[in-house]
């Protein structure tokens, strides 16, 4: 081997040996910096002529697992959507209260059962009267609360459906602009490696709005097909996925005939298409739960009203001093049920007259399979009229309309503002269980959220460990490898340096 060969060899070693410094180093410095993989470069040996020319260190590389990172992008979707459930059933849930604490509608029916019972005992006093007014108010209260606290729910929904179309659209122009970068450095030779670590951090957080699927090519393209089946557009700007703002009411819903905007992708509506992440349980929350609570708030309002109303007792009204007709599908505007719950309120004639507890609002006709007659007690009737008192307690706020017939159920599908949505639980008849029963459900669905995203989140958790043990950096062995590295160059130098000293000589002889 002449001099000169082996001069080239050491001073190829040393190259390879800086870049491989380099990397360790860079290594090392990010090795907390999120999203970024640990980077190697393979030696190759290079020959000529079966005669070994050096050796030259590849371009910077990670090895990353697709399939785990996917999976784990997905965990971080769910958890993400699971938080947003949380958050904001947890609202809903407060309001409700705390069962058997006086806190809940069902604890403020008891109340008001239980006050009447007392008045029983005493029909004409007038104490007693007024403590019934007053726990039949706090139900009104207790309604309008919760009804007005879903509806601050779902319009807080479909904001966050505006927030998460914007996040997309950021997300998406941000990856369309990386991928242009990596395949322009792919095909120029360059290393892409931390443009891929950006472009999956840019993935994971896109994921945690909307569930992607990426499918990369090999020229460093990439293909994102969303869990509804279609394909998201990659470009550097404007926007892919369009929404407009709107004031939720009571009545609103998406679809045929609503009045909320749509999703739009390309000019199709892409809504119901939507699931996972938080804008998919933002849509959710907005088109199913929060209006299928609302609807349940609805008809115990409605049902109360309409029970009191029919054993003589006007004790519920809505804003106009109207009762609603339960007999009527939910979603029939002349039955007056949808929103119910946010304006019902006292009778203007009981909370002025409170004797009227005692002896009734209006005379009731016999009616076949409906309630039985009755006839107010007349201003000059008896202090200790019971027979109205007996009525709503045993009937009103009891499971039968009259003796040996039962109320009609209490409707548990075709709710909803569009009548697609059924409650998960066979309707009680007694208008305190059905409060105490929905209660229990809208509370559970807080609890099943908070489970699923602590779920979500230990999966995650476990497979950020995982990849981080595969294609994260480990300071140790880093270190160890600059230690391995620094060695390599002092004796490559060594090599170097001798060859030099040998040269010298020659040269010297020569002279």
């Amino acid at each position: 081997m002449s001099l000169d060969l082996a001069i080239g060899i050491a001073r190829s070693g040393l190259q390879a040996t800086q870049r491989a410094l380099a990397n360790v180093s860079q290594n090392i410095t990010n090795a907390e910096t999120p999203g970024y993989t640990r980077k190697t470069g393979a030696a190759e040996s290079r020959t000529a002529a079966g005669m070994p020319m050096g050796v030259r260190l590849g371009d910077a590389r990670r090895e990353v697992d697709q399939a785990l990172l996917n999976e784990r992008d997905s965990r971080g979707g769910e958890a993400a959507a699971a938080q947003v459930r949380e958050s904001l059933l947890s609202g809903i849930e407060a309001l409700h209260g705390t069962a058997g604490a006086g806190e809940t509608l069902g604890d403020a029916i008891a109340a008001l059962q239980a006050s009447l019972t007392s008045l029983r005992g005493a029909p004409q006093e007038g104490g007693l009267q007024r403590v019934a007014l007053n726990a039949a108010r706090e139900v009104t209260g207790r309604f309008q609360d919760l009804a007005a606290g879903v509806a601050d729910a779902r319009q807080q929904a479909h904001d966050g459906v505006l927030r998460e179309v914007t996040q997309v659209n950021a997300g998406l122009n941000e990856i369309a602009q990386l991928t242009i970068a990596i395949r322009g450095d792919r095909s120029r030779g360059l290393s892409t490696a931390d443009l891929e670590d950006r472009r999956d951090l840019a993935l994971a957080k896109l994921s945690q709005s909307l569930p992607v699927q990426p499918l990369h090519q090999p020229d460093g393209g990439l293909v994102l097909l969303a869990r509804g089946g279609f394909a998201l557009p990659l470009e550097p700007e404007g926007e892919a996925i369009t929404a407009a703002s709107a004031d939720l009411g009571a009545s609103s819903f998406h679809g045929a005939g609503g009045d909320i905007p749509p999703i739009l992708l390309g000019g199709a509506d892409i809504t119901r298409q939507l699931g996972g992440g938080r804008l998919g349980e933002f849509v959710a929350l907005r088109d199913a739960t929060l209006p299928r609570y609302q609807a349940e708030l609805d008809l115990a309002a409605a049902t109360i009203a309409t029970r009191f109303d029919q054993q003589g007792l006007r004790l519920f009204t809505g804003a106009s001093g109207q009762v609603p007709d339960t007999s009527l599908p939910y979603t029939d505007p002349t039955g007056g049920q949808l929103g119910f719950a946010g304006q019902i309120r006292l009778s203007d004639a009981v909370a002025g007259n409170l004797a009227l507890l005692r002896d009734g609002t209006h005379a009731v006709a016999d009616t076949p399979g409906g309630a039985s007659g009755f006839t107010p007690n007349p201003a000059d009737g008896p202090a200790g009229f019971a027979t109205l008192l007996d009525r709503v307690i045993t009937h009103s706020l009891g499971q039968t309309v009259r003796p040996g017939v039962t109320w009609p159920p209490i409707a548990s599908s075709g709710i909803g503002p569009d009548g697609t949505l059924s409650s998960p639980f066979i309707p009680p008849r007694a208008i305190g269980d059905y409060a105490a029963t929905l209660t229990g459900v809208q509370a559970a669905d807080r609890a099943a959220a908070t489970a699923a995203r602590e779920r979500a989140e230990g999966l995650k958790a476990g497979m950020d460990a995982r990849f981080q043990r595969e294609a994260g950096v480990d300071p140790d062995a880093e270190m160890a490898a600059l230690i391995r590295l620094q060695n390599a160059y002092a004796a490559n130098a060594r090599v170097l340096n001798t060859a030099q000293q040998m040269w010298e000589q020659l040269q010297s002889i020569g002279r």
